[in-house]
């Protein structure tokens, strides 16, 4: 058990003695009880607000219930001393013997340091990506992949099951548009001059390909038929080409998925009918009509009556179509039966959308709410557009994507690493740009470079150490370390922490954030190295300092690891 859990645990059992005693109610609810680092380190080592959170309703105030909590805290062996803050905060501060353990602790544990079992028991399905299937990844779906990517495995990291899963766009116009511009391109390699291509089709040289392999196949069988007779075989083919190169390039990411569900087998399985059925049963499909749109009305609308899911009960802002008046499917339906479908594998649901999506949220919660009762939660976190600069200038887009700039001749540049790192570099929400030449950039300025610096330094020590000071004892003499040194232990301490606090809010950024201020801290004690010799880390005439140095060094650097792994990063061991 790590420092915060085996605190966050010793409370629990103080809060379960005062309620034994009768000093406290029994039942009160404890999740709002939180172990956290003191805003001010000169406050302490760890701070409660047990008795802020607790009192009111426990019919006390403040002061008076930490006053009955940190006498018991203060019995404990690792505690130093207890001091109540001003209206109820706890502020703990622990015997140096409880930060060489917790040196020694990350060490032990090494790659499974900060991992946690708080969602042992849950299967959680993240939906990310999901393209449509109409062409290669480019820079506008890279974020959600990363951010999707980096939460599944921080989630596993908690100890969650996770599910990865792609939603496959097979159903509707687009893919029809899709097949239409290979045929175009089969055409083109039977020798037709196809000249410019027609408003409306997709434009990208990637579909050249899948004209040339429909054209050996078939030579020109299709090139007069009517549409049709090949309009099916082509979807289909150039569906499954596009997904093997969307396959390929979330591979250059390092992203693969455990799921690929067709939007097309959806609703070739009934699902869309099984999920209004079983609504309609609950009195939650009705036939109606919409009301006008709000504002100006425009002349061609008129009052059709559809198939309507009572969205409004359960928060959204009206009430919503599953149908079109003509009784196919609208989006929304088939979406409802997707996770539908998706709700019976998993105990909980995340999808990850881009911002343009945001206005369709509220249905889709309320779709969930209604079709589990209530039972399995359902979050949806939006990812903002990414703006591509090449110093400082916007990004000139590629004739061969058909007017984009495509992941894999950006993966290709910079590497996989720096792409994915730069992702998790701001919240998902927020607006971000993405400059070629200051994210290879060497700077303070830039976290990447400032993250796997840190580890490269480490890394270093230690082949520097190996030729110049062979033989160095086995063993470290942790009290050595100065105060400077043991505050870097209080930090990496807080990872297990981060992580999650992190899974928690769905917020994988958070990791990289973390990374950062680790970094920051050790690139500051090594610095001071600079001005006096006895502060470095490798000290020629005091092997037993020496090595006690590395053992620090060896704990920040397995966190920064671990940090990293969970953002699917690899650490560098040396800086090119």
């Amino acid at each position: 058990m790590t420092l915060y859990a085996r605190f966050s645990a010793h409370i629990d059992a103080i809060l379960d003695t005062l309620e034994a005693e009768g000093a406290l109610p029994a039942g009160i609810a404890r999740e709002a009880v939180a172990v956290e680092p003191p805003r001010d380190p000169a406050h302490g080592d760890l701070a409660s607000n047990a008795a802020m959170v607790l009192a009111k309703r426990a019919g006390t105030n403040p002061r008076a219930l930490a006053g009955l909590i940190a006498p018991r805290l203060e019995a404990l062996d690792e505690v130093e001393a207890v001091e109540i803050a001003g209206p109820g905060f706890i502020n703990i501060r622990l015997v140096r013997a409880v930060w060489e353990a917790e040196l020694g602790a990350i060490l032990a544990a090494g790659g499974d340091y900060g991992r946690s079992d708080k969602g042992r028991g849950q299967t959680v399905n993240v939906e990310y990506v999901s393209a449509n299937p109409t062409g290669p990844m480019h820079m506008g779906h890279c974020r959600g992949a990363v951010v999707g990517d980096a939460l599944a495995s921080l989630l596993e990291y908690a100890g969650h099951k996770v599910i990865r899963e792609y939603y496959v766009n097979d159903a509707g116009g687009q893919v029809d548009v899709l097949a239409r511009s290979a045929h175009l391109r089969y055409r083109e390699a039977l020798g037709e001059e196809i000249g410019d291509i027609p408003e409306g089709l997709y434009p990208g040289d990637y579909l050249k390909p899948v004209g040339a392999a429909l054209a050996a196949e078939h030579g020109d069988r299709f090139v007069a038929a009517p549409e049709e007779e090949w309009l099916a075989l082509f979807r289909g083919t150039a569906v499954a080409a596009m997904m093997e190169m969307i396959r390929a390039d979330l591979a250059l990411l390092g992203i693969h998925h455990d799921v690929f569900a067709s939007e097309a087998e959806v609703h070739a399985r009934g699902l869309a009918d099984q999920a209004v059925e079983w609504l309609r049963a609950r009195g939650l499909i009705y036939e109606g009509v919409l009301e006008a749109p709000k504002g100006e009305t425009p002349e061609d609308w008129e009052p059709v009556e559809l198939t309507l899911f009572k969205a409004t009960a359960f928060g959204d802002d009206q009430d919503r179509p599953v149908r079109k008046s003509d009784g196919s499917w609208t989006y929304f339906g088939g979406d409802l039966a997707y996770h539908f479908q998706k709700a019976r594998n998993a105990d909980q649901l995340i999808d990850i959308w881009g911002a343009d999506h945001a206005g369709t949220v509220k249905r889709i919660k309320a779709a969930v709410a209604a079709l589990t009762e209530g039972r399995t939660p359902f979050d949806v976190k939006l990812v903002q557009m990414v703006r591509l600069l090449r110093a400082g200038e916007p990004v000139k887009m590629s004739k061969r994507a058909g007017n984009f700039v495509t992941l894999a001749d950006v993966v290709n540049e910079v590497g996989k690493d720096v792409v994915r790192f730069t992702m998790l570099t701001r919240k998902a929400d927020a607006q971000m740009d993405f400059d070629f030449a200051k994210v290879v950039e060497a700077s303070r300025d830039n976290p990447v470079f400032y993250v796997q610096y840190a580890h490269a330094r480490i890394r270093s020590l230690h082949r520097r150490a190996a030729e110049e000071m062979p033989g160095l004892p086995e063993t470290a003499q942790l009290g050595l370390l100065d105060e400077d040194e043991l505050a870097l232990v209080r930090l990496g301490a807080q990872f297990p922490r981060i992580v999650e606090s992190a899974a928690a809010a769905r917020e994988p950024h958070r990791i990289a954030f973390y990374l950062n201020d680790l970094a920051a801290a050790f690139h500051a004690q090594w610095n001071k190295g600079n001005d006096d010799p006895g502060r470095r880390f490798l000290v020629a005439h005091y092997p037993e300092l020496t090595r006690t140095r590395l053992e620090l060094a060896s704990a920040i650097g397995q966190i920064i690891r671990n940090g990293l792994a969970i953002m699917g990063v690899t650490a560098a061991e040396e800086m090119q």
